[in-house]
């Protein structure tokens, strides 16, 4: 059975059941607590927490998943997988354990003729969380399960989590018996090779916080319903159903190591090493591409570093391979070919994944070659100083600079005869992901402190949102909270949050900033400084009490900033137009990866692999002001989410979107799925001025503007600074440019010659300096102080002195004091160097004098330090070090 069928059949199996089918939610979500949505639950999280009232009473979906703790684990074994799917059933408050065993049961046991997957009754095992009778006992009677072939286990088997304050509970999980062939008996408990987890029940009933329940902890509450949330490994079902060893033969899994095996010439199975590299290759390839499909790309941080890391070690893997041409494009193909079947957005979305992997791999190749020669030179050094060890903080610097796979440089290493300080290497690495985990766990917000939040949703229900219409509105307070407690009321000179009925203040979302405004009421006064939404639907509005006292059940009347809001829209609408005339010149790879609307000024933040052409902004600037002239209405509709995209409207990368969407119309020229506020027409921006452009990362490009009145402003103050230059260099504004370039050209020339004539002057001084050479040990030694030398003059002035020594042994050492700082260089003969005396290993013998370092090769070495008032003592160090040497 192939495993579109698998998933298929869980489907139509669940919506027999009367499971809404739901599809996958993107990778990337909006969850501060997750790098990457890695369970099927994810996108079901409010509906478990209460923050949202969900939309049916029972889901089913079938998730994409990456979890990427252990990546450099990938490959070693068969069961390290990133990428995975999880076929889920949900129960919101529904069905709890029986119906979730029931369930289960029926599909893996069903034959397959009756659409179930047909597994043996007599290779089922089950295992239960510690005490819970309930669930063994449900087993027994629901399914006929012999109470030797359920087994209980603690926390850290069978009690769920995602890691993170969030909601949990104990769990029951279904393992299948592949046989005396793979291990010995015993059940889950003995052998979890033999006896393989398909399927995890998970009876969500807790919220944990920041200690899980999985190690003892208990949970700090009780979710508001009984949920089940369960996840079914596809890939797993897919290797017993399909009779192979492991999920790296499965048939969607498979193709990516025959594509590899076509490119090596080398076969799947002859040897470890190799074996390794092939699943590396297939298991990252599948990872890497459903990332780029969901808009991840390629960066330092965060998300892009991970898919980097990914993208950079099937690159190595291949290398391993023997394979040294381009591959990415060719892997993301097959995977294209085998997912998109499930994923129709990997085909729709193939030109921007393969133009991503394109010049990422162009970009890592060309990072090889400069890497290289940065592990040359320390090779080098680690040789020249009589070592055999590489230092682990070269090979850190390999890794964490250059994107090197330690086991990269372990085998140039190999090649050159040196081993490498792996020890000193793992502990950087260690210490890095230390730093790396407190900074994300300070940024990860918990959920146990929103329950007073969710209660007043419970209470009262969504806020009702008037802005679309209205910017003044009477409302109700229903309720109000000082540091996320609820108080009766608040008085004079405090601040505090408070929810309303009803609001015309838009709270922030969707990269358009909040509304500010007034609240007045009987004999009270409110400034509203901000409105977030703390849950999903209930809109909390951040106040400072001016004047009065405001108390529970208070009528006020809500009135928003207008001249601000109307500002804040022509940004909004600014930012829709500015994202068209982008994908105009460059395509639909060319999508919106963020933005921010604030009063007058917008950022769009876009992907695009290749570079961004100044002259093509230019022409979007245009493109976007000439349709402006069109001054045509700007509407909005809800529908479909499956109609909008029908009518060409454009949903945005790691945006969750419901089955009802609202579609922004700014005739066919942009339509766009937002719920944010927009002009009535577009001949209100009036003017969208592109003030600045650049990059932000590999395949992120980011354009500011402004817009309105504050797009005008910054016109004017930009004409009175030409008219200002104009009249500074006596010629028309039109040939400012010409007289410019004519007026540097003229100062690089007389700077050029300045700095010849310096140099001649500093070269003229060093007959004067060789007549002060001493003789230390059979040596010439130059040693001296030369005031306000810059680099490249004290270079030259060195090798003139060391040309003059001839033939001798001798050594240059100029230091040179400018203001607060110090260069120095020294240089050592033919003769000296092979007396055994290197420039580059002298630095050390002077550097503390000069609270100084440097390096370079045996001839030559040069640095500089914060010390100049100790550059005498550097000179006399230096002068005993060579009496030493001698």
């Amino acid at each position: 059975m192939d495993t579109h069928e698998i998933t298929d059949r869980f489907l139509r199996h669940f919506e027999s059941k009367g499971h809404t089918r739901v599809p996958s939610a993107p990778l990337i979500l909006d969850d501060p607590n997750l790098l990457f949505v890695n369970a099927g639950m994810v996108q079901f999280k409010p509906y478990f927490l209460g923050e949202a009232p969900p939309p049916y009473p029972r889901a089913t979906s079938v998730q994409k998943c990456v979890r990427t703790p252990d990546i450099d684990e990938v490959g070693k074994t068969t069961r390290h997988n990133t990428f995975f799917q999880m076929a889920g059933n949900f129960s919101f408050g529904d069905y709890f354990k029986e119906g979730a065993i029931e369930n289960a049961w029926e599909l893996i046991t069903k034959p397959q003729s009756e659409g179930g997957y047909g597994l043996d009754p007599n290779r089922i095992w089950a295992t239960v969380y510690e005490d819970d009778s309930e669930a063994a006992g449900l087993w027994r009677k629901l399914t006929g399960l012999p109470g030797e072939r359920i087994q209980s286990r603690d926390g850290k088997d069978n009690y769920w989590d995602m890691g993170v304050p969030g909601p949990g509970g104990p769990c029951s999980e279904i393992y299948y018996d592949r046989g005396p062939a793979y291990g010995r008996e015993g059940g889950p408990v003995a052998d979890e090779d033999r006896y393989i987890e398909i399927w995890n029940l998970v009876f969500m009933q807790d919220v944990r916080g920041e200690l899980s329940p999985k190690l003892g902890h208990k949970p700090i509450g009780e979710l508001p319903k009984k949920n089940i949330d369960t996840g079914m490994g596809v890939e797993r079902v897919a290797t017993i159903l399909q009779g192979v060893e492991n999920v790296y033969e499965t048939d969607l899994v498979r193709p990516v190591i025959g594509r590899a095996e076509e490119f090596s010439g080398r076969r799947y199975g002859s040897n470890h090493a190799d074996d390794v590299r092939f699943r590396v290759i297939a298991d990252h390839a599948r990872t890497g591409v459903l990332l780029i499909g969901d808009g991840v790309t390629p960066g330092n941080d965060g998300r892009g570093y991970v898919l980097r890391r990914l993208l950079r070690r099937i690159i190595r893997s291949s290398r391993l391979l023997g394979v040294h041409e381009p591959v990415l494009q060719s892997f993301a193909s097959v995977v294209r070919d085998t997912m998109g079947p499930t994923y129709p957005e990997l085909v729709s979305g193939f030109d921007r994944i393969n133009e991503v992997v394109r010049i990422e791999e162009e970009a890592f190749l060309s990072t090889l070659t400069s890497g290289s020669r940065i592990f040359d030179m320390a090779a080098e050094e680690t040789k020249r100083g009589g070592g055999d060890v590489l230092a682990g903080d070269k090979a850190f610097q390999l890794h964490d600079t250059y994107g090197f796979p330690i086991d990269l440089t372990l085998e140039m290493a190999a090649e050159q005869g040196l081993t490498v300080d792996e020890d000193g290497f793992r502990t950087l690495m260690n210490e890095q992901r230390t730093r790396a985990k407190a900074d994300a766990a300070a940024r990860k917000t918990g959920h146990g402190d929103l329950s007073e939040y969710r209660k007043v949703l419970e209470q009262h229900g969504e806020t009702e949102f008037l802005g679309y219409t209205d910017l003044q509105a009477e409302a109700k307070v229903v309720a109000l909270l000082e540091d996320g407690q609820p108080v009766r009321s608040v008085a004079a000179g405090k601040k505090a949050e408070l929810v309303l009925d009803r609001t015309p203040f838009y709270a922030e979302s969707g990269g358009q900033v909040a509304d500010t405004g007034v609240l007045l009421g009987d004999g009270v006064e409110l400034k509203v400084l901000d409105v977030q939404k703390i849950v999903p639907g209930l809109f909390v509005h951040r106040v400072e009490v001016v004047d009065g006292e405001v108390g529970l059940d208070s009528k006020v009347t809500g009135s928003v900033d207008a001249h601000r809001r109307l500002s804040i829209e022509r940004s909004h609408s600014a930012t829709h137009l500015v994202h068209a005339a982008v994908r105009g010149a460059y395509g639909k790879r060319a999508a919106q990866a963020g933005s921010l609307n604030s009063p007058g000024r917008m950022r769009f933040d876009f992907t695009t692999p290749g570079s961004v052409s100044a002259d093509v902004l230019t022409e979007v600037e245009q493109e976007v002001n000439d349709y402006l002239q069109t001054n045509v209405e700007v509407n909005s509709f809800t529908t479909t989410k499956d109609k909008a995209l029908e009518l060409g409207a454009v949903a945005l990368f790691g945006e969750k979107y419901g089955n009802d969407v609202r579609v922004v119309d700014m005739g066919e020229y942009s339509r766009e799925l937002c719920g944010g506020t927009h002009v009535d027409r577009i001949g209100q921006l009036g003017l969208v001025k592109l003030v600045s452009d650049a990059s932000i990362g590999s395949g992120v490009h980011r354009v500011e503007a402004l817009v309105g009145t504050d797009a005008l402003k910054y016109v004017r103050k930009e004409q009175l600074l030409v008219s200002q230059l104009a009249n500074t260099f006596k010629v028309p504004s039109d040939q400012l440019p010409g007289r410019i370039d004519d007026v540097l050209t003229r100062l690089k020339n007389a700077e050029k010659e300045i700095a010849q004539l310096k140099t001649q002057q500093v070269l003229g001084s060093a007959g004067a300096l060789v007549d002060k050479a001493q003789e230390i040990g059979g040596v010439t030694v130059v040693a001296e102080v030369v005031p306000d030398v810059d680099g490249n003059g004290l270079r030259a002035l060195a090798s003139d002195i060391r040309g003059r020594l001839g033939a001798r042994p001798g050594v240059v050492a100029l230091f040179s004091p400018a203001g607060e700082k110090l260069s120095f260089v020294v240089a050592t003969t033919k003769a000296a160097q092979d007396k055994g005396i290197a420039a580059g290993k002298l630095v050390p013998s002077f550097a503390g004098k000069i609270g100084g370092r440097g390096g370079g090769k045996p001839d030559m070495a040069q640095g500089g330090g914060t010390n100049p008032a100790g550059a005498a003592e550097a000179v006399t160090a230096l002068r005993s070090a060579i009496a030493g040497i001698g």
